[in-house]
């Protein structure tokens, strides 16, 4: 897997001339962004051009049709990791064929809708498209029923080509369509495609639906009547290997020689001789390789002609044969000049069950990982990939799954998908996660916290913390102090909670009220993240017990902010301020020591005060100085009532 055995293709960019420009170019996770630089070979710089382009490998993540594809088969493989390993292999295998299917048939059901929209689109541009992907998922489908034939359900001799005829009818059915036009004319049997659909038929295995067409030509052919029954007999004669039935692989391959001697007998009594299309028929019924191949436009492909010259020449083929037909099959049928399709390759490395050549050579053809990825890990999940470890690391199936995650990670919706991916790489799995979480655009509260609770799920710490800070100062920046407080708690970043809480305080200075009071009132063990936000927290529950009358909780709440140091001295006079109602209050609520407390309190803030402040204006000072008076005042009113009140209690 590490060699390149072709040259990569060239992409060309509109509007850049490589040869006369220096380019330069930045990878990224799924697409590389292309610049021309300055730089010129003689040494002399010219202007550059403004435009930055990004060349993007793979298109069809950004497909609408395709990403159903990507969805669904997303569900198959998440159950697929779920099949139990100490399950015995006998009760596995019907599971692996049936998830096989299921990826099968997401294809199919995006193929369709594909072919739907090819048609009914007006864009020209778009209809292009459309085949095209038709095309590459039609190989795709064809690949892995292929695999699952082969590898994963592996039938054994008699069975084995029975799988194989269903390959080739399931992958060339514009026979029943050719049939559906020939039947509906005027006149099947004068229909120009009338002997090619009967022929079509038998070279498929299709005896039934080729005598039902055989007896329109029959019905108009009295003297010609004992021929066509003759031909009729050795169609329903044909012996077909029943798996489920009681007939050994032996008994029927002796029953097939006998049908064999009996149709060779036929031909060479020349009892066809009259009707060139009946004994075309016979010859091939016979395996007559050179009757065979004069039908190659019937057949179209190598791997077709493969499967009827089986079914007519070795219909218990062993899986250990197949290579040596298949190699002398592809050089039989394709122009020995022309150079074989990548198709024709990857079929002929399933044929000689290489598994690995299967998927480097996959690998090498399509344009995303979707397909080698998910095939890798079904045959992972059989024990049928040895243990190929990469000269980087990891062994090939987490290889191809981290490549198709990353690739995922580029898209604005499919990257929750490429998380699961990563979570079943259980060597670079979570590597590969922690790096590629960290590049989701955090583009609203909502997608944030998804990616949130992915990285909490799996304990990543410092993406959390990662992710609250990114969140915080956006809701900072756009002065959503609630949304930001929270973030930080959620970030455990004491120094950014301290900051916030100061802009809870100075907005409160200022507006003389608190923003998000639910999220300040229910902080509860969070507020001990920072001392700022302790107090915030403190403060807030003061004005709450004002507000519930609770004067005596609500002021010794207030003294110990002050006195413990909770509150910041640059706060004292607020919160002194904020006592001017309780020592103004007709009962005494603070007592005389708690008094005694303020009074410190506001002289140790007093003394501070006294030195002078460049800024300050005089009427600053004044209004300063006012309210200084007013709370000694109060305090030395309420200290008397204190001490008149606690001498009379004593009394």
């Amino acid at each position: 897997m590490e060699e390149v055995d072709v040259e990569p293709t060239t992409t060309p960019i509109p509007g850049v001339d490589s040869k006369q420009k220096h380019l330069g170019f930045v990878w990224g996770p799924g697409d590389i962004l292309v610049y021309e630089t300055i730089y010129k070979a003689s040494g002399v710089s010219s202007g550059g051009c403004p435009f930055v382009h990004e060349v993007r490998k793979d298109e069809d993540i950004y497909s609408p049709i395709l990403r159903k594809l990507f969805n669904e088969s997303h569900h198959i493989f998440v159950g697929l990791q779920g099949v139990k390993e100490d399950l015995p292999s006998k009760n596995k295998k019907p599971q692996f064929v049936s998830i096989s299917k299921n990826y099968r048939s997401v294809i199919r059901a995006c193929m369709e809708e594909l072919q739907q929209n090819a048609v009914s689109t007006q864009d020209a541009t778009l209809a292009t498209q459309y085949g095209n992907q038709v095309s590459i998922l039609l190989a795709v489908e064809l690949i892995w029923n292929l695999c699952e034939v082969l590898f994963i359900d592996a039938a054994p001799a008699g069975s084995l080509l029975l799988h194989l005829l269903d390959w080739v009818r399931l992958h060339k059915a514009d026979v029943d369509e050719k049939a559906r036009d020939v039947l509906q004319s005027e006149s099947p049997t004068e229909h120009q495609a009338y002997w090619d659909v009967v022929i079509s038929y038998v070279l498929q295995g299709r005896m039934d639906e080729a005598r039902q067409v055989l007896m329109k030509q029959a019905a108009l052919q009295p003297a010609a009547r004992a021929m066509f029954k003759l031909l009729d007999n050795l169609l329903i004669k044909m012996p077909i290997f029943n798996p489920s039935g009681s007939q050994t692989l032996t008994e029927f391959d002796v029953k097939w020689r006998h049908w064999h001697e009996e149709v060779d007998r036929c031909l060479q009594d020349q009892s066809f001789a009259s009707n060139p299309h009946l004994e075309v028929i016979c010859k091939i019924l016979v395996g007559d390789e050179d009757v065979l191949l004069d039908h190659k436009e019937l057949l179209s492909t190598w791997y077709h002609f493969l499967v009827t010259r089986l079914l007519f020449s070795q219909p218990t083929v062993k899986p250990t044969e197949l290579h040596y037909y298949a190699q002398s099959s592809m050089h039989m049928f394709l122009d020995t000049r022309s150079v074989p399709e990548p198709l024709d390759s990857i079929v002929l490395a399933a044929f000689e069950f290489d598994i690995h050549q299967v998927i480097k050579d996959c690998s090498i053809a399509l344009n995303n990982w979707w397909f080698v990825a998910h095939l890798t890990d079904l045959l992972h999940h059989c024990k049928l990939l040895q243990s190929h470890n990469l000269h980087f690391g990891s062994n090939l199936r987490e290889f191809l799954l981290l490549e198709y995650a990353s690739g995922l990670f580029t898209h604005h919706s499919l990257w929750q998908l490429a998380v699961d991916y990563f979570d079943h790489c259980p060597e670079f799995g979570r590597v590969y996660l922690e790096l590629q979480i960290e590049r989701v655009p955090l583009d609203t509260e909502r997608k944030a916290l998804k990616v949130l609770r992915i990285c909490e799920q799996r304990q990543m710490t410092e993406q959390v913390r990662s992710i609250c800070k990114i969140m915080a100062k956006g809701a900072l920046r756009n002065n959503r102090l609630g949304s930001a407080l929270s973030w930080s708690i959620r970030a455990k970043d004491a120094a950014f909670a301290t900051l916030i809480s100061e802009r809870f305080l100075q907005d409160y200075c200022a507006n003389g009220a608190f923003s998000d009071l639910d999220l300040i009132d229910n902080l509860g063990p969070a507020m001990l993240l920072s001392d700022r936000l302790t107090f915030l927290g403190k403060y807030r529950e003061f004005h709450r017990l004002y507000g519930e009358k609770c004067f005596l909780d609500a002021a010794k709440l207030l003294l110990s902010l002050m006195t413990a140091k909770i509150a910041p001295q640059s706060f004292w006079m607020t919160l002194l301020t904020d006592a001017l109602p309780l020592l103004e209050q007709k009962e005494v609520i603070f007592s005389a020591d708690q008094t005694h407390e303020l009074m410190f309190c506001l002289e140790e803030l007093t003394s501070e005060k006294s030195l002078p402040k460049p800024d300050a204006t005089m009427q600053d000072e004044d209004i300063e100085t006012t309210k200084i008076e007013i709370l000694r005042l109060a305090l030395a009113r309420n200290l008397a009532m204190a001490i008149v009140k606690e001498g009379t209690v004593e009394v």
